[in-house]
């Protein structure tokens, strides 16, 4: 039997025990004076009829007398192992050894996003760190978890290739890196999907197949090909190996940003990026405090928390278009279990105002967007104006929560935003943005009434110019009502600079004008 050095073992000692090791007639062992007394091993428990503890279950092992023993010594006092008096925790499920593993492997794939102070923390009163990992290849911070998942798989599944279906961050991340790892990557796609969408695919160097109607018609067709081929299905998960690499931002947001107070971290659609964050932060520092922030509209983890459990079915159908990867999302009991225990508060965004501002007319925007919408929105503005770069909502989500109001705790305190993604088609972002400006009250639309003589509509527009406010467009029609013969209505739709403005050309344009009026929802 190999020595195990004195410290790193439990001792069980059979016999009185004396101070000094000694016994009033030498030491004993099997009869023999002048022996040291014999060490039993834990292992070695079943040649003494004791009970042995194998993976938890319980084994009874039996000994076998083949003749009787020369000497009958006395029984040995029962001793009772060291394990029984001491509680042994169970594995975590992620380890931060896992994460750091993941982060050293990933160093020479993923680059290291900046975690910058932003020019925001001045009107919020706090220090605003933004980490931005929309600055990745594909525009999401999935990618450290694709990439050391990737990694991870045997020399044979990537010979076969992997699959993946439906139009998503994790999809993208999944077709650049196999591509640039060598394995081969097939992505079916529904034939809705647009045509810009599958034009990105194409030129990651993916194989791209369009089938069905629906994701879910995707999805099942792509089981069954991996199936067919050997092909590696791979969907986003609650694997250690996907929840590690997704944990890599917590390490690098400690080291980036010294005696950071909190970490804000958008959880819609991405929970593994909060539980693994969660478990890095954590780990280097329990005094930082862990946020999540999800939609109001789809508040799956505040849901599970209150329950206890994690929600299957949220009966909730939150907007395609603003929220991709939220759709048919789930939260895992892993996952669930991480954030549980690690993540200290979770809000859902919701509108902080009380007028419930919606200045907008019903043209401006064709989807119905719900109060936690707007804030993303504004928090998109936000960034193009102050950082100089495009999120989309869920990757402003962070943001969101601290324009909204929500976080009056982190006032005066170091706070780092986790800016998950910036997968946005082009017209999309250019609907969000006027969407946004009208909620901010820097776009306005009014209404009022003129007469006919010439030059009315001249002193109009040349008031507005004197106001510096944009025209960004106007109506005229002549009204055919008894009442209003011999006047014409005017619409026009005005920009103003910030929402100062806006109110002082409300009164200004009220006093000149008493018949104006207001087109607001």
């Amino acid at each position: 039997m190999p020595l195990v050095p004195k410290g790193d073992r439990e001792e069980l000692r059979l016999g009185p025990h004396h101070p000094g090791g000694s016994f009033p007639f030498g030491l004993l062992s099997n009869g023999t004076a002048g022996c040291r007394p014999t060490l039993i091993e834990p292992e070695r428990l079943k040649d003494f009829g004791e009970e042995h503890l194998v993976n938890g279950d319980v084994k009874v092992f039996e000994t076998k007398v083949v003749e009787a023993p020369e000497v009958r010594l006395m029984e040995p006092p029962k001793t009772r192992r060291v394990s029984e008096f001491r509680h042994t925790p169970k594995p975590q499920y992620l380890r931060f050894e896992d994460i750091s593993a993941a982060a050293f492997r990933l160093q020479t794939g993923i680059q290291k996003t900046p975690c910058t102070y932003s020019r925001l923390s001045k009107q919020y009163g706090m220090e605003i760190y933004l980490k931005k990992e929309h600055l990745h290849y594909t525009g999401s911070v999935k990618e450290r978890g694709v990439l050391y998942q990737l990694t991870c798989l045997t020399q044979e599944q990537q010979r076969k290739g992997v699959i993946v279906s439906t139009d998503c961050n994790f999809s993208m991340a999944v077709a650049h890196h196999a591509v640039e790892l060598k394995i081969p990557v097939f992505v079916i796609m529904p034939s809705g999907c647009s045509s810009p969408r599958l034009r990105v695919y194409r030129d990651y160097g993916a194989m791209v197949i369009s089938y069905g109607s629906t994701g879910q018609d995707s999805r099942s067709h792509a089981r069954h090909l991996a199936k067919e081929n050997g092909y590696l299905y791979l969907e986003e998960d609650e694997s250690e190996v996907y929840l590690a690499g997704l944990g890599t931002v917590g390490m690098e947001i400690v080291e980036q940003v010294p005696k950071v107070d909190a970490v804000v971290v958008p959880a819609a659609g991405q929970y593994g990026l909060l539980a693994g964050t969660a478990a890095a932060i954590k780990h280097l520092n329990s005094q930082i405090t862990v946020i999540g922030v999800e939609p109001e509209g789809f508040p799956l983890l505040l849901q599970s928390l209150k329950m206890d459990s994690p929600v299957k079915d949220m009966h909730s159908n939150p907007n395609k278009q603003l929220y991709r990867d939220l759709m048919e999302r789930s939260l895992g009991v892993h996952v669930f279990q991480l954030a549980k225990k690690l993540v200290d508060k979770v809000i859902s965004v919701r509108l902080a105002r009380s007028d419930s501002v919606f200045h907008a007319w019903s043209n401006c925007l064709r989807v119905f967007l719900s109060c936690s919408e707007e804030d993303s929105l504004v928090a998109m503005l936000r960034f193009q104006e102050f950082e100089r770069s495009t999120v989309d909502t869920e990757g402003a989500m962070g943001l969101a929560a601290i324009l909204a109001g929500q976080l009056p705790e982190l006032k005066g305190k170091k706070v780092a935003v986790v800016v998950s993604s910036a997968n946005m088609e082009l017209a999309l972002v250019r609907q969000c943005v006027d969407r946004a400006l009208v909620l901010d009250d820097r776009v306005s639309k009014f209404s009022v009434q003129l007469g006919e003589w010439p030059g009315d509509m001249a002193k109009l527009l040349d008031f507005l110019s004197r106001e510096d406010v944009r025209l960004l467009d106007i109506c005229h029609r002549t009204q055919s009502d008894r009442s209003d013969l011999f006047k014409s209505k005017v619409e026009c739709v005005v920009e103003t600079r910030d929402k100062s403005q806006s109110a002082q050309l409300r009164r200004t344009l009220s006093d000149r004008y008493p018949s104006i009026c207001w087109l607001d929802r």
